[in-house]
């Protein structure tokens, strides 16, 4: 019984797990590892081009291939990784040349709670009236949505 069990929530970690990497593309992942490489095409075979060692980085998956997906960084370079390195899950860098402010609601008038280096790399929450809620570490807030890459639509 127990074993039976065992099999039965495996295959649907399984599919579950299948399920989330099969979407619609364009859609947006996350870097699940400290250390990713970036290929020239959809295989262990083909050349590295970049490694990634930012955990948490939001990707856009541009084009899947069996279990090779397209990506493309918030600089705009774009390769091939497996995956199984990326997480379902939303993350967001702050972007732009100056810093972004976190507050404490969706609202310019809040207090300001943290100032965000271009480069912060967060998970994101729900975004509503141009604000995204935004986690980086054990601190959270509200940022502007233009702000952020990886908020909005892929």
């Amino acid at each position: 019984m127990m074993l039976r069990l065992i099999l039965c929530l495996s295959a649907l970690m399984l599919a579950t797990s299948v399920q989330a990497q099969d979407r619609e593309v364009p859609y947006w992942a996350s870097l699940r590892a400290d250390e990713i490489n970036m290929r020239v095409g959809p295989s262990a075979d083909y050349k590295i081009d970049w490694v990634y060692r930012r955990r948490g980085l939001p990707v856009k998956v541009v084009r899947v291939m069996e279990g090779w997906r397209l990506i493309e960084d918030p600089d705009g370079a774009r390769g091939w990784v497996a995956s199984r390195l990326l997480d379902p899950d939303r993350g967001a860098v702050v972007i732009g040349k100056s810093p972004a402010t976190m507050h404490e609601d969706n609202d310019k008038t809040s207090k300001v709670k943290w100032r965000l280096e271009p480069g912060v790399v967060g998970r994101l929450g729900d975004c509503d009236d141009g604000w995204c809620e935004f986690t980086v570490g054990e601190r959270a807030g509200w940022v502007r949505q233009k702000s952020l890459w990886g908020a909005g639509e892929p």
